[in-house]
C-alpha cells in the first residue's frame, strides 16, 4: 500500500470557537474570538481577534474560500486576564495593557509564538 491509497475517513471535528462580546473605545459592541492565552512574567494574557464568519463550510485548507479567509487582515488585541469572583462564581475579565513598553514586549512574545507554530506546521 502506498501513501496515495491511505485516506483518513475519520470525521474532522471543529473546535468550538471561544467568542466574547465586548465594547470598543467608541462604545460599540464588538464580537471577538480568543486566539490564545499565554503567560509572561507570571501574569496571564490573552490574544483576541475580530470574529469573522466564514463563507466556506468545507473545512479544508485548499479551496478559494478558505484561502481568502486566511489572507484577510485580522485585528489582534492583547489584554491582561484578571480573575475575579462574583456570587461564588469565578469570572475572567480582560483589561487593556496600558504600559507601552510592556505591550511591545508582549507583542514580541506573541509574534515569536505564532512564528514557532508556523514553523512547526511546516514540518
Amino acid at each position: 500500500m502506498n501513501s496515495e491509497e491511505i485516506k483518513n475517513t475519520a470525521p474532522i471535528e471543529e473546535e468550538p470557537r471561544d467568542l466574547i462580546e465586548g465594547v470598543d473605545e467608541d462604545g460599540n459592541n464588538v464580537l471577538l474570538e480568543v486566539v490564545r492565552y499565554f503567560f509572561y512574567n507570571g501574569e496571564e494574557y490573552v490574544v483576541l481577534g475580530d470574529a469573522h464568519e466564514s463563507d466556506c463550510d468545507c473545512e479544508c485548507e485548499h479551496c478559494e474560500g478558505c484561502a481568502a479567509e486566511d489572507e484577510e487582515a485580522v485585528n489582534l488585541y492583547i489584554m491582561k486576564v484578571v480573575e475575579t469572583e462574583e456570587d461564588g462564581e469565578e469570572l475572567e475579565t480582560f483589561e487593556p495593557v496600558e504600559d507601552e513598553d510592556l505591550l511591545e514586549k508582549l507583542i514580541d512574545v506573541v509574534q515569536a509564538d505564532f512564528e514557532a507554530d508556523e514553523a512547526f506546521d511546516d514540518e
